[in-house]
């Protein structure tokens, strides 16, 4: 079976990268550089959802999720 996920990365003041994945709520890792920090990623994943496996729990993922970006400029 095959799952895709949409991975959220967001650049710390102290450095590095916080990375969420909103499909798996506390999915949640981190890496000095982007690369690393999808490497978290990917590896953060695949025991979150060995996890949900193992108590026989759904796996959601982003398959039907449609995304979209706006601009909002204030005042």
């Amino acid at each position: 079976m095959q799952y895709n996920y949409k991975i959220l990365l967001n650049k710390e003041d102290e450095g590095g990268y916080m990375v969420s994945v909103p499909a798996l709520p506390g999915c949640i890792t981190q890496g000095d550089t982007i690369e690393e920090a999808i490497e978290m990623a990917k590896e953060a994943i695949e025991l979150y959802v060995e996890e949900l496996q193992s108590r026989g729990e759904p796996i959601p993922d982003n398959s039907n999720t449609l995304e979209y970006f706006f601009n909002l400029q204030t005042a």
